[in-house]
């Protein structure tokens, strides 16, 4: 392997072993996410320039919601580090409310 390709891949296992603190929301809408898949339960929805569609990731904290999720969707409102959950119940959706997550990135997706 040459040096620019080893370089390039210790960079994105870097990226890839990172925890971000992330603020996030739930939302219930269905419909088609940006990837062009349904919106459905293991679906989030993040800012691409932070986290890009197709990453996957595995929330940390608050173990309630701990587990593994696809970014395969994006927003208007979702700036920076924000992260919005799919929830099949809009009850669910309103009584999550906005929390602080633990997040860490387990494969970026393709910028």
């Amino acid at each position: 392997m040459c040096l620019i390709a080893a370089s390039a891949e210790a960079a994105r296992r870097s990226r890839a072993a990172s925890t971000l603190r992330m603020s996030a929301t739930a939302y219930c809408e269905s419909g088609k996410t940006r990837s062009g898949a349904p919106a459905r339960r293991g679906f989030v929805a993040a800012d691409p320039r932070v986290l890009p569609i197709g990453s996957r990731i595995r929330v940390l904290a608050p173990k309630r919601y701990a587990g593994v999720y696809l970014v395969m969707d994006s927003g208007r409102g979702i700036r920076k580090r924000e992260l919005d959950i799919f929830m099949p119940s809009c009850k669910q959706a309103r009584a999550f409310g906005r929390r602080q997550l633990s997040v860490r990135i387990l494969q970026p997706g393709a910028k």
